[in-house]
């Protein structure tokens, strides 16, 4: 009975934190996902220009800042108004923070399906299950060859945080000018791959 609750919650929970992260990436609260927006590439910008322990360190050394001043404040205007408010934290610190094993163990259950369905993808590109697909996939890394050799790691990670924040919007706006250009590049890239499975011994897919 406990162990379904929990996983009644734990979908809630994840139903929440997509309606929300939805909402974020096609601005729904222009000044809430602005401060995400701008917190990330503030901080992703930060470590390109310091290392990752310093700007830990700093992070934690403003939050530290923050809060005990907040603390400070609020202890101090309660001695002068002689009220009892208490700690101006204390909702948070007793909020409950811990796992059980019942939702552990769904994160570890998930993460294992994730990895072991990467692991056979991976199997099955490398050892040639399936000609074509195996030549897409050297192709891609061929190009990623060239991409890493003109972005690092970090303005990658900035450009497709910035991809996630502006796409879903132009494709709102844009959706059946978008659409119809992406149709016609599919076919174009389906008649191609056609061509080449019909020229190379091997490389027709079974039919199913």
């Amino acid at each position: 009975m406990q162990a379904s609750a929990d996983s009644t919650k734990m979908e809630c929970l994840w139903s929440n934190w997509k309606v929300q992260a939805i909402d974020l990436l096609y601005w729904r609260d222009i000044k809430q996902t602005g401060i995400v927006f701008g917190s990330i590439l503030l901080l992703l910008f930060s470590l390109t220009q310091f290392s990752v322990v310093s700007v830990i360190a700093y992070l934690a050394l403003a939050a530290l800042s923050a809060t005990i001043s907040f603390r400070i404040y609020k202890s101090v205007l309660q001695a002068v108004q002689k009220t009892d408010e208490g700690h101006p934290f204390k909702s948070y610190l007793e909020m409950e923070m811990s796992l059980s094993q019942e939702q552990i163990q769904k994160y570890t259950d998930c993460l294992q399906s994730y990895v072991n369905s990467t692991v056979k993808e991976l199997r099955r590109l490398f050892l040639v299950q399936d000609l074509v697909d195996s030549l897409k996939f050297a192709v891609l890394m061929w190009l990623l060859t060239y991409v890493g050799a003109l972005f690092n790691g970090l303005t990658l990670l900035i450009m497709a945080v910035v991809s996630m924040f502006t796409l879903p919007v132009v494709y709102d706006k844009y959706q059946a000018q978008i659409d119809q250009y992406l149709g016609l590049v599919r076919t174009h890239v389906n008649t191609v791959v056609a061509k080449i499975q019909a020229k190379i011994p091997g490389a027709k897919r079974k039919a199913e």
